[in-house]
Protein backbone atom coordinates (compact mmCIF):
# COMPACT_ATOMS: atom_id res chain seq x y z
CA UNK A 1 0.00 0.00 0.00
CA UNK A 2 1.52 3.27 -1.15
CA UNK A 3 1.03 6.14 1.27
CA UNK A 4 3.77 8.58 0.28
CA UNK A 5 1.98 10.67 -2.30
CA UNK A 6 1.21 14.40 -2.28
CA UNK A 7 -2.46 14.09 -1.21
CA UNK A 8 -1.52 11.91 1.78
CA UNK A 9 1.35 14.23 2.70
CA UNK A 10 -1.10 17.18 2.64
CA UNK A 11 -3.48 15.25 4.89
CA UNK A 12 -0.69 14.37 7.31
CA UNK A 13 0.39 18.03 7.35
CA UNK A 14 -3.08 18.95 8.67
CA UNK A 15 -2.62 16.57 11.57
CA UNK A 16 0.89 17.90 12.24
CA UNK A 17 -0.42 21.49 12.22
CA UNK A 18 -3.05 20.70 14.84
CA UNK A 19 -0.89 21.16 17.98
CA UNK A 20 0.47 24.40 16.52
CA UNK A 21 -3.10 25.59 15.92
CA UNK A 22 -4.10 24.63 19.47
CA UNK A 23 -1.08 26.39 20.99
CA UNK A 24 -1.72 29.54 18.95
CA UNK A 25 -5.34 29.57 20.09
CA UNK A 26 -4.54 28.90 23.75
CA UNK A 27 -1.92 31.67 23.81
CA UNK A 28 -4.35 34.16 22.23
CA UNK A 29 -2.48 34.31 18.93
CA UNK A 30 -5.72 34.24 17.01
CA UNK A 31 -3.96 35.63 13.94
CA UNK A 32 -1.70 32.56 13.81
CA UNK A 33 -4.62 30.26 14.63
CA UNK A 34 -6.60 31.74 11.74
CA UNK A 35 -3.65 31.41 9.37
CA UNK A 36 -3.11 27.77 10.37
CA UNK A 37 -6.83 27.12 10.04
CA UNK A 38 -6.79 28.58 6.52
CA UNK A 39 -3.74 26.49 5.60
CA UNK A 40 -5.46 23.41 7.01
CA UNK A 41 -8.64 24.16 5.05
CA UNK A 42 -6.72 24.70 1.81
CA UNK A 43 -4.78 21.45 2.26
CA UNK A 44 -8.11 19.70 2.91
CA UNK A 45 -9.46 20.97 -0.40
CA UNK A 46 -6.25 20.25 -2.28
CA UNK A 47 -5.63 16.72 -1.03
CA UNK A 48 -8.91 15.38 -2.37
CA UNK A 49 -8.72 17.36 -5.60
CA UNK A 50 -5.15 16.29 -6.34
CA UNK A 51 -5.91 12.67 -5.43
CA UNK A 52 -8.84 12.54 -7.87
CA UNK A 53 -7.19 14.47 -10.70
CA UNK A 54 -3.93 12.53 -10.57
CA UNK A 55 -5.57 9.20 -9.70
CA UNK A 56 -3.55 9.02 -6.48
CA UNK A 57 -6.47 7.98 -4.29
CA UNK A 58 -5.35 5.44 -1.68
CA UNK A 59 -7.14 3.43 1.00
CA UNK A 60 -4.83 5.11 3.51
CA UNK A 61 -5.96 8.55 2.30
CA UNK A 62 -9.63 7.56 2.37
CA UNK A 63 -9.26 6.68 6.04
CA UNK A 64 -6.84 9.42 7.08
CA UNK A 65 -8.61 12.40 5.47
CA UNK A 66 -11.83 12.19 7.52
CA UNK A 67 -9.76 11.47 10.64
CA UNK A 68 -7.72 14.64 10.04
CA UNK A 69 -10.96 16.60 9.57
CA UNK A 70 -12.39 15.19 12.81
CA UNK A 71 -9.23 15.96 14.77
CA UNK A 72 -9.21 19.55 13.52
CA UNK A 73 -12.92 20.12 14.09
CA UNK A 74 -13.12 18.46 17.48
CA UNK A 75 -10.03 20.27 18.75
CA UNK A 76 -11.45 23.56 17.49
CA UNK A 77 -14.88 23.04 19.04
CA UNK A 78 -13.41 21.96 22.37
CA UNK A 79 -11.04 24.94 22.52
CA UNK A 80 -13.70 27.41 21.46
CA UNK A 81 -16.21 26.16 23.99
CA UNK A 82 -13.68 26.01 26.85
CA UNK A 83 -12.57 29.59 26.11
CA UNK A 84 -16.13 30.86 25.69
CA UNK A 85 -15.98 31.65 21.97
CA UNK A 86 -18.76 29.18 21.14
CA UNK A 87 -21.40 27.80 23.50
CA UNK A 88 -20.54 24.48 25.14
CA UNK A 89 -23.74 22.85 23.90
CA UNK A 90 -22.67 23.08 20.23
CA UNK A 91 -19.45 21.25 21.09
CA UNK A 92 -21.42 18.59 22.96
CA UNK A 93 -23.63 18.07 19.89
CA UNK A 94 -20.68 17.88 17.47
CA UNK A 95 -18.67 15.52 19.71
CA UNK A 96 -21.69 13.34 20.49
CA UNK A 97 -22.55 12.95 16.82
CA UNK A 98 -19.01 11.93 15.96
CA UNK A 99 -18.79 9.45 18.85
CA UNK A 100 -22.12 7.91 17.86
CA UNK A 101 -21.08 7.62 14.20
CA UNK A 102 -17.67 6.14 15.08
CA UNK A 103 -19.23 3.67 17.52
CA UNK A 104 -21.78 2.70 14.87
CA UNK A 105 -19.02 2.14 12.32
CA UNK A 106 -17.18 -0.12 14.76
CA UNK A 107 -20.34 -2.11 15.48
CA UNK A 108 -21.03 -2.52 11.76
CA UNK A 109 -17.46 -3.58 11.13
CA UNK A 110 -17.61 -6.21 13.88
CA UNK A 111 -20.98 -7.47 12.61
CA UNK A 112 -20.08 -7.57 8.92
CA UNK A 113 -16.25 -7.64 8.80
CA UNK A 114 -16.67 -4.90 6.21
CA UNK A 115 -17.09 -1.15 6.38
CA UNK A 116 -18.11 0.63 3.21
CA UNK A 117 -20.10 3.62 4.42
CA UNK A 118 -20.00 6.47 1.97
CA UNK A 119 -20.40 9.97 3.37
CA UNK A 120 -23.79 11.45 2.59
CA UNK A 121 -24.36 14.82 0.98
CA UNK A 122 -25.89 16.00 4.25
CA UNK A 123 -22.88 14.70 6.16
CA UNK A 124 -20.49 16.55 3.86
CA UNK A 125 -22.59 19.73 4.12
CA UNK A 126 -22.56 19.43 7.90
CA UNK A 127 -18.76 19.13 8.02
CA UNK A 128 -18.42 22.08 5.63
CA UNK A 129 -20.70 24.24 7.82
CA UNK A 130 -18.80 23.19 10.94
CA UNK A 131 -15.55 24.34 9.27
CA UNK A 132 -17.22 27.61 8.22
CA UNK A 133 -18.47 28.16 11.78
CA UNK A 134 -14.97 27.66 13.20
CA UNK A 135 -13.48 29.92 10.51
CA UNK A 136 -16.06 32.62 11.18
CA UNK A 137 -15.40 32.41 14.92
CA UNK A 138 -11.65 32.82 14.30
CA UNK A 139 -12.30 35.82 12.07
CA UNK A 140 -14.46 37.47 14.76
CA UNK A 141 -11.69 36.90 17.32
CA UNK A 142 -9.22 38.63 15.02
CA UNK A 143 -11.49 41.62 14.31
CA UNK A 144 -11.91 42.42 18.01
CA UNK A 145 -14.70 44.85 17.27
CA UNK A 146 -17.56 43.19 19.10
CA UNK A 147 -18.86 41.16 16.18
CA UNK A 148 -20.02 37.76 17.36
CA UNK A 149 -20.94 34.57 15.57
CA UNK A 150 -24.68 34.79 14.82
CA UNK A 151 -26.69 32.51 17.10
CA UNK A 152 -28.89 31.52 14.18
CA UNK A 153 -25.86 30.13 12.36
CA UNK A 154 -24.81 28.17 15.47
CA UNK A 155 -28.34 26.74 15.70
CA UNK A 156 -28.28 25.83 12.00
CA UNK A 157 -24.98 23.97 12.41
CA UNK A 158 -26.35 22.20 15.50
CA UNK A 159 -29.52 21.21 13.66
CA UNK A 160 -27.70 19.87 10.61
CA UNK A 161 -25.19 18.06 12.83
CA UNK A 162 -28.06 16.36 14.66
CA UNK A 163 -29.97 15.47 11.49
CA UNK A 164 -26.89 14.11 9.73
CA UNK A 165 -26.05 12.07 12.84
CA UNK A 166 -29.56 10.59 12.81
CA UNK A 167 -29.18 9.87 9.09
CA UNK A 168 -25.96 7.92 9.73
CA UNK A 169 -27.62 6.01 12.60
CA UNK A 170 -30.49 5.09 10.27
CA UNK A 171 -28.06 3.96 7.53
CA UNK A 172 -26.11 1.92 10.06
CA UNK A 173 -29.26 0.25 11.37
CA UNK A 174 -30.25 -0.69 7.82
CA UNK A 175 -26.81 -2.19 7.15
CA UNK A 176 -26.76 -4.05 10.47
CA UNK A 177 -30.32 -5.26 9.92
CA UNK A 178 -29.59 -6.58 6.43
CA UNK A 179 -26.53 -8.46 7.71
CA UNK A 180 -28.37 -10.15 10.56
CA UNK A 181 -30.89 -11.87 8.25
Amino acid sequence: MKIENLPNILTLSRIILLPVFAAAFIYNRYDYALLIFIIGSVTDLLDGLIARLTKQTTEFGKILDPIADKFFLLTSFILMSVYGVLPKWISIIVISRDLIVITGCLVIYFLTNNLRIEPSVLGKLTIALQFILIGFALITLNLKNGIEVPELFIFLVALLTTISGLQYVYQGMKIAGSESV
